[in-house]
């Protein structure tokens, strides 16, 4: 069941939707705005980033937000929860929270498969409640085939997922690196928790958009969000990549990451 409150310094009250059924059904029956979505840890006392989420609300009160999740989250401590914070362009504040539903482990054991789409984001430095609306269809589209994400493609160059950051990793040499887009994209989180992890695992991190008539150059691929952390990629539309299952270098920046997430995952 998700729970949604309107966030007022005065007034703190549930409201109700006709369609709850995701945090994007609420989402798309909001007014525009901005949003951040993410998990809890440590029984719903922690979140990675926290302090980077709410900044991405603009007229955020980050302190009086914090109060507010760690009451509203006292009843999924059990579960852990996965919140989503918005801010419409209004002024009104509203935060959703769900019980977390972790990814089954094939998931991460054996990798997903995604296709490429040219659908874009208007400004991809904002993190718009419009572009839920937006990419409604190609939503349905995946999940009518099977397919675990869409990757955003401009300039026959693949940016990011349409939920999550995407990387790839390529060989000069001997010389293996990790590499991901810079520019045109959203900096999400865990991209940016991911790239620490890897530099001090002392992999060499590249800013370099992996482009489509080189798919087959990949040697590995994984995308990231702050809700499933670092998910293998196996294949992309038609394409293999490297083995066609997660890699070496992709298992080690997923425990990595878990690593990171004990260590550093911030208190509400």
């Amino acid at each position: 069941m998700i729970r949604t409150l309107k966030i007022d310094p005065h007034r703190t009250e549930e409201v109700h939707f006709p369609d709850q059924s995701s945090l994007d059904a609420i989402t798309r029956q909001l007014p525009d705005g901005y949003y951040s979505t993410f998990r809890t840890f440590v029984s719903c006392a922690r979140v990675i980033g926290l302090s980077a989420h709410l900044r991405r609300l603009p007229n955020a009160d980050a302190s009086f937000l914090r109060g507010s999740l760690i009451q509203l989250l006292q009843p999924f401590r059990a579960t852990e929860a996965r919140v989503r914070v918005m801010e419409t362009k209004r002024g009104g504040f509203y935060i959703s929270i769900e019980p977390l539903k972790p990814l089954p482990r094939e998931v991460y054991e054996k990798g997903v498969r995604v296709e490429t789409t040219t659908l874009h984001r208007n400004d991809p430095r904002a993190k718009s409640t419009a572009f839920i609306g937006q990419s409604d269809e190609e939503r349905k589209h995946l999940a009518k085939e099977g397919i675990f994400e869409a990757l955003l493609v401009k300039n026959g160059r693949i940016l990011e997922g349409m939920t999550s950051n995407f990387f790839y990793v390529a060989q000069v040499g001997n010389l293996r690196y990790i590499a991901t887009a810079s520019k045109d994209i959203l900096l999400g989180v865990t991209r940016t928790m991911v790239i620490r992890a890897a530099r001090g695992r002392g992999l060499e991190v590249r800013f370099r958009p992996l482009r489509l008539d080189q798919l087959s150059l990949a040697k590995e691929a994984f995308i990231t969000s702050s809700s499933r952390g670092v998910v293998p990629v196996i294949q992309i539309d038609d394409v293999k990549v490297g083995q066609g299952s997660p890699g070496r270098i992709t298992k080690s920046l997923m425990k990595a990451y878990d690593e990171y997430v004990l260590k550093h995952a911030e208190k509400i």
